[in-house]
């Protein structure tokens, strides 16, 4: 497994367009393959502004989306057109601006479409069984995004809640989360670990507690991003307000 790489950059504006310009480079590297290409999103404020920065990039009409396919860390158990669903808000800030087939963009289901959370974590989990690599019930992940609340956790996986202790499914229902809304889908620890590459993108002075956390090497189950780690590269890219605590030796200028 990889060591944590730490990389920062001076402003969250200059963290955006230094992370799109880098996932650009490598899903276009990616699709050429000739093979799918699967990528998950994040929501949260820095989670979007990395894919308005995509929007933004000239480099993103090189990229053959037609290979690649998004799916989500997780969503906000609200409506379909709820302004809180990370699917939405993903949409609006890129997908609708790609040429991306349909068939590829994986969102979780909605709070009104008839199915009860745990009907729709399950049915999530059927959607990236069908993606299977043939290791594991998923897809391997190329890019596995993921933002860090100051309380160190990442998709809706919270620090002492049962769903980061979960190793048997793909997704599972989240209640009583300690951020509203109370009811999430998330996909689990062993999904988000057996990506390629995990990028967790943070900014902000609040965020450095947990950071350092982080790179201390703390229980997962206390502070789940801690456990987040993809088989080929964890990089944790920050924007100056947040590496208050990261020692001068961590930081990797090469990003």
């Amino acid at each position: 497994m990889t060591e944590k790489r730490v990389v920062v950059v001076p402003t969250p504006a200059e963290l955006a367009e230094s992370v799109a310009k880098r996932f650009l480079g490598k899903v276009a590297m990616d699709a050429s393959e000739d093979r799918a290409v699967h990528v998950s999103l994040t929501g949260g404020t820095m989670g979007i502004a990395v894919l308005a920065a995509v929007a933004e990039n000239p480099l993103r009409d090189l990229v053959n989306w037609s290979a690649v396919h998004f799916w989500w860390s997780d969503e906000r158990w609200v409506a379909r057109g709820d302004a809180d669903r990370n699917e939405l808000q993903a949409r609006d800030a890129l997908l609708d601006q790609l040429d991306v087939p349909a068939a590829n963009i994986h969102e979780m289901p909605a709070a009104d479409e008839g199915l009860t959370l745990d009907e729709a974590a399950d049915a999530y989990a059927a959607e990236l069984a069908s993606f299977a690599d043939g290791a594991n019930a998923w897809p391997t992940f190329d890019v596995c995004f993921l933002g860090v609340g100051p309380d160190g956790h990442i998709a809706s996986l919270f620090p002492d809640r049962s769903a980061i202790t979960v190793t048997d499914r793909a997704a599972v229902a989240v209640r009583n989360s300690p951020k509203p809304p109370a009811e999430r889908i998330s996909l689990t620890r062993p999904v988000i670990n057996s990506s390629r590459r995990v990028w967790m993108v943070v900014a902000g002075e609040e965020k450095a507690g947990a950071l350092g956390l982080i790179l201390a090497g703390a229980n997962y189950e206390q502070v789940p991003a801690a456990g987040a780690k993809g088989t080929s590269r964890t990089i944790i890219i920050v924007d100056e307000a947040a590496a208050g605590q990261v020692p001068a030796e961590l930081i990797d200028p090469s990003f």
